[in-house]
């Protein structure tokens, strides 16, 4: 049998806490809870098996005006469950917004990564590059850990104006 992507034992009970946190309310940011960039999310989205919701924290990345969410431990439950239904709900504090996830195609994906690394993301080791490393490795890096773009599905489909429109009139959601 194949080997099975999983988190390390400690991130996984950490992921208890930090979903109590952020079911209550609590508005998180990455990496350490209270200090970082990359705020936190639940990210809910229907099991490719069962069907029934399944909930993880994850910490968004911000580039450009858009929004993505990776996967530094591998090709783990949640990215097979996205990769499946191609549509999450991100939470955070009472408020809740159904999204599309459009995993990146490998070169996409190694820019944004790079991208961000340089830019300091303390979760780059998890993903085996460093600021230093080729768009080669990063390619190699996000094979098995892939990068999702998230976009509302009122975004989608729209001419330009439009779209600016909506994401100024969304911008308070994602503060």
């Amino acid at each position: 049998m194949a080997k099975k992507d999983k988190a390390p034992r400690y991130i996984r009970v950490a992921n208890v806490m930090t979903m109590a946190l952020l079911r209550a309310g609590f508005k998180l940011v990455g990496p350490w809870m209270v200090i970082g960039n990359y705020p936190m999310y639940l990210l809910t989205v229907r099991g490719r098996k069962s069907g029934l919701p399944r909930t993880v924290p994850v910490a968004i990345i911000r580039r450009n005006g858009k929004r993505y969410v990776g996967s530094p431990y591998g090709i783990v439950d949640w990215v097979r469950n996205l990769r499946a239904a191609k549509e999450a709900t991100l939470t955070r504090g009472r408020r809740s917004e159904t999204v599309n996830a459009i995993e990146l195609p490998k070169g996409e994906a190694a820019l944004v990564l790079r991208e961000d690394v340089k830019d300091g993301n303390p979760f780059a080791r998890y993903f085996g590059v460093t600021a230093d490393s080729s768009l080669e490795e990063f390619e190699q890096a996000v094979v098995s850990h892939p990068l999702f773009v998230l976009q509302s599905p009122l975004v989608q489909g729209r001419p330009q104006a439009e779209r600016e429109e909506l994401r100024f009139s969304q911008a308070h959601f994602q503060q």
